[in-house]
């Protein structure tokens, strides 16, 4: 499923188009995905008037004339970290929603997802720093605020920042103590030009026994496939600001070729280390986040 700025418009909030994205992928997998993350029930307790009646147990009144609700006991207690590039090379393609708006949206999708299946989520983004910190809950209050932020960012102007992957996961491997699943947003530009470094970094996160899900975001249209007009265009670095001109039909074989010997090795080496490095077109839409995500929350069972 896509979106546009004015979707947000026409659904009022960003919790309201995740549960739309969420509820259409549903619908189109033919197959619930909460199969399998059910709960087991633990015991009665009375109710207590104000509370949801979702979990009544009707039969159980029509015995007794006295209402209990179901408590249930969590077969699954996933803790998932969600990591979003904050910085500049991420708000390209300037004239859309770009590869931050995406990541922003995809994330809001993930979270309503993870919530509905009881599992707790926090939130970090990320430029040569960490920029937001939250805490790891399943509440509904914790995942209000999420969305919270995820609409300020998803409003926020471009901010004139650069990377640094490698040092950020460093720090959220030591960060994060208990074994979380970490889904990481980046275009992976990073300034470091030594990919031992970033290779280390999510080596350091493996070793702290957490599972990972990199999504290589782009638009890969521009980025992966040089499509520009046959005429001379101004090139600027979103993060350095270095300037080149050319016409991109005298590099784009080579380009093409460049890119695709980069993205081979880096999913060589993520497959080595047992993380899955997901290919994120933001001109795709947000299908593909979902169904990765449970492709890999169906491995970590």
């Amino acid at each position: 499923m896509k979106f546009s700025l004015e979707d947000v418009k026409q659904f009022g909030n960003i919790e309201l188009l995740a549960k739309q994205m969420v509820e259409g992928f549903i619908t189109g997998l033919h197959k619930s995905p909460y199969h399998g993350f059910s709960v087991e029930f633990a015991e009665h307790r009375l109710y207590n008037n104000g509370e949801s009646t979702r979990h009544i147990d009707w039969k159980l009144y029509a015995k007794t004339d006295r209402l209990y609700t179901k408590r249930f006991e969590e077969e699954t207690n996933l803790r998932c970290q969600i990591v979003i590039d904050q910085s500049s090379s991420m708000y390209y393609p300037a004239e859309s929603f770009g590869k931050m708006r995406f990541s922003v949206m995809a994330s809001a999708a993930l979270t309503y997802l993870l919530h509905k299946q009881r599992d707790a989520v926090g939130l970090h983004t990320f430029s040569d720093k960490l920029e937001i910190e939250t805490q790891v809950k399943s509440s509904a209050a914790h995942i209000h605020k999420l969305f919270l932020t995820y609409s300020d960012l998803l409003n926020k102007p471009k901010s004139e920042k650069r990377t640094n992957v490698s040092q950020i996961l460093n720090q959220l491997a030591q960060k994060v103590h208990r074994r979380s699943l970490v889904v990481i947003f980046s275009d992976m530009f990073d300034n470091q030009s030594n990919e031992d470094e970033l290779m280390a970094a999510l080596q350091h996160l493996k070793h702290k026994k957490h599972e990972v899900l990199l999504f290589h975001v782009s638009d890969h249209k521009t980025e992966f496939n040089f499509e520009f007009d046959n005429r001379p265009y101004e090139f600027i670095d979103a993060e350095s600001k270095e300037k080149i001109r050319l016409n991109p039909a005298g590099i784009k074989t080579q380009f093409r070729q460049q890119m695709d010997q980069k993205h081979h090795d880096l999913y060589l080496k993520c497959a080595k280390l047992k993380i899955d490095l997901i290919e994120a077109d933001i001109n795709e839409g947000f299908d593909q986040i979902l169904k990765a995500y449970l492709i890999k929350r169906g491995k970590m069972r």
